[in-house]
């Protein structure tokens, strides 16, 4: 994983809690680099989860609110700092359909050794789209907070259903309809 996806996580942490509980999570946790991070190194997603974890642990939140949270904080982060990919996009659907094709293709550009989730869209009618989310990382309900947050960017009606999720969290359906 991206250090860029940790460095996102300690600026959320920062605002939402405080840099204190930042310095607590990172001497809770069990990390792999005991809390140094770069925006371009890789590093393994095992300690984004165990920070989460630990965060659940000092504020008795879930863990998969924790995830779903950081999601939607992510995408907005996202839009500032990556503008280019939501220009002349038109609403959630359009951007959602280029995000395997368009965005991941960037990522790898600059980044070979990034392990991006696979996104498949199946766009049904104009009001209604499938999208299969796999990764090899547990972050099916980060794939729902970024859905989410890119519903709310776009200003859109769009009610998200969640049939499937695989155990491990490696793998979603989400089902999406335009009200």
């Amino acid at each position: 994983m991206k250090g860029e996806v940790f460095l996102e996580f300690f600026k959320m942490v920062d605002e939402v809690f405080s840099p204190e509980m930042t310095e607590h999570l990172i001497d809770d946790a069990e990390l792999s680099t005991n809390g140094i991070y770069t925006a371009v190194g890789t590093y393994p997603p095992a300690d984004i989860l165990n920070l989460v974890v630990a965060l659940s642990k000092r504020t008795d939140a879930p863990v998969g609110d924790l995830v779903h949270a950081f999601g939607k904080y992510l995408f907005n982060s996202f839009t500032i700092r990556y503008p280019h990919f939501f220009e002349n996009q038109s609403d959630a659907f359009e951007f959602l359909k280029g995000v395997d094709d368009y965005i991941h293709v960037e990522v790898h550009k600059l980044y070979p050794e990034a392990s991006t989730p696979k996104i498949t869209v199946e766009q049904s009618t104009p009001h209604s789209m499938k999208l299969e989310y796999s990764s090899q990382c547990p972050f099916a309900e980060l794939a729902n907070g970024l859905l989410h947050a890119c519903i709310e960017y776009f200003q859109q009606d769009i009610n998200i259903e969640r049939p499937f999720t695989a155990e491990n969290g490696q793998a979603a359906e989400f089902q999406l309809s335009k009200v």
